[in-house]
């Protein structure tokens, strides 16, 4: 299926500058780096002749045009002279640092946070994922400091990203009617996500931007301190579960989450509420496993 935007006409510019415009956004491109185009590879070029000693760029160019003149003619001998310096090697890119080697440090970050005031503020200055480049917002997480149920999702999409705030629009408003069937109030529950940036485009996270961010998740649960915890959608379930099983073989019984502070959790996984937007048939499968959970928070009271 085709998903590119039709041509605007030639003759006018408007419509021409309209449809580019839609084009990014459909690609994922959300923010302008700068009012004007830059050449880099310009920049590049002038930063090497920068580089080289004084004079050294212009004599290069200046020998090709003197190279006749000065050659020497046939039998005799060339004067000796002095060659140039050779220009200094640019620096070396520095070597990429391995995910394996941010991922162990988002664990040692994470855990010297003692409160979500502190883990946030940590998570907001991390660098280790490049999620937040291109990301409007750090989508953390709301709800109280304590809650007895805690809800996992994968990412935020783009108005979660806008508003700064996880499940909102159609799946936040679907989420909290579920919420209410086992009354529960939104706001009584704590919501967030394995990872807190939007991917562009909303494309799923890959597997090291996930393992990246994790820690940071984990320890947010280590902080609320759940009696129940829900997984929702298959990306959150395997990143939180360490599971290769598919939600629907995953969703409607009880699993153990172990954190890494030694406390154990019972873990639900559900299917997703955008999933159901699409899905509707798959309500009933939900609404099961809603029972499951409103049972298991009366027993674990």
């Amino acid at each position: 299926m085709r998903t590119d935007t039709p041509s605007p006409p030639a003759n006018d510019p408007a419509a021409a500058l309209a449809s580019l415009l839609r084009w990014y956004e459909t690609a994922g491109v959300e923010r302008f780096v700068g009012d004007t185009a830059r050449d880099r590879f310009a920049e590049t070029a002038a930063e090497a002749d920068r580089r080289r000693p004084a004079g050294g760029a212009a004599a290069a160019r200046a020998s090709g045009e003197a190279g006749a003149a000065a050659a020497p003619s046939p039998g005799r001998r060339p004067s000796s002279s002095v060659e140039p310096p050779l220009a200094p090697p640019l620096p070396s890119v520095l070597p990429l640092v391995s995910d394996d080697v941010i991922a162990a440090e988002a664990r040692e970050r994470a855990s010297r946070a003692a409160s979500l005031t502190e883990l946030r503020a940590i998570l907001a200055e991390f660098t280790g994922c490049g999620l937040r480049a291109t990301a409007k917002s750090l989508v953390f997480g709301s709800g109280p400091d304590e809650a007895a149920l805690m809800l996992v999702g994968e990412a935020p999409g783009r108005e979660e990203d806008l508003a700064g705030e996880p499940f909102v629009g159609r799946s936040g408003r679907l989420l909290d009617r579920m919420l209410g069937a086992i009354a529960l109030p939104r706001e009584s529950v704590r919501v967030t996500n394995t990872v807190p940036w939007r991917p562009p485009g909303n494309r799923t996270p890959t597997p090291a931007e996930t393992e990246i961010c994790l820690p940071f998740t984990l320890r947010q649960i280590e902080l609320v301190k759940p009696r129940v915890l829900v997984c929702l959608g298959s990306p959150a379930t395997k990143a939180i579960l360490r599971s290769d099983e598919g939600i629907m073989r995953l969703r409607g019984r009880w699993s153990e989450l172990t954190l890494p502070n030694g406390t154990v959790v019972p873990t639900m996984a559900m299917l997703h509420p955008a999933y159901l937007l699409r899905q509707p048939g798959q309500k009933r499968l939900a609404w099961r496993d809603l029972l499951l959970v409103q049972a298991r928070l009366a027993t674990e009271g």
